[in-house]
């Protein structure tokens, strides 16, 4: 819900926020994966798709992989990042009303050990919701930490811009509209914790 006592940004209501909330919502757990935006060292961009959980208040994505990569690398380097994620909206015609997407800014660091037990479940339960699949794949905390190569990483949103589909039909302009980070989703008291 839009905080009623923070100014709203320039022509937006407070329909608009609680609009670009459900459709956030919708988004994030519709879309199975995002696209993680990082530079390297040297200045040359990567772009890596990834499977993600995330956190509401404040807004945070999870993902895992390994300190080899390429975006594990650049995040090393330097944590600033940038993603997206997309619901295409079927596989046949186009469905403007199902279309959606969002991009997002934040700084991504690795989980450290002593935060590893808060993130580990939470994590592989939104990943691989079957349990069967869990088990059969989930990464004990021990794979997680050095000298292990795979790690849990967290995104710290701190800007988000979903497709401002109030003006699309009529002038086929394709404009963003930011949603403050302080009226993302929440998420369920399973996520409270983390």
């Amino acid at each position: 819900m839009p905080d009623s006592t923070r100014p709203l940004p320039p022509h937006v209501t407070a329909a608009d926020l609680e609009s670009l909330a459900d459709r956030t919502r919708r988004l994030l757990d519709g879309a199975r994966y995002l696209n993680l935006a990082t530079v390297s060292q040297e200045g040359r961009p990567w772009v890596a798709t990834l499977e993600y959980a995330w956190l509401g208040d404040p807004p945070r994505f999870l993902f895992g992989s390994t300190t080899s990569s390429q975006h594990s690398r650049d995040i090393a380097s330097s944590p600033r990042v940038g993603g997206s994620l997309f619901l295409s909206g079927g596989s046949t015609g186009l469905d403007i009303a199902a279309v959606d997407g969002a991009q997002f800014t934040g700084t991504c660091s690795e989980i450290d050990a002593a935060d590893l037990d808060r993130y580990h479940s939470f994590f592989y339960k939104a990943v691989l919701p079957d349990e069967r699949q869990r088990a059969q794949w989930m990464l004990p905390q021990s794979s997680l930490r050095q000298p292990a190569e795979h790690r849990i990483y967290l995104i710290e949103v701190d800007q988000w811009w979903l497709i401002d589909t109030r003006t699309w039909e009529q002038d086929r302009i394709d404009r963003r509209i930011e949603l403050p980070v302080a009226d993302f989703p929440r998420r369920d008291a399973v996520s409270s914790s983390v």
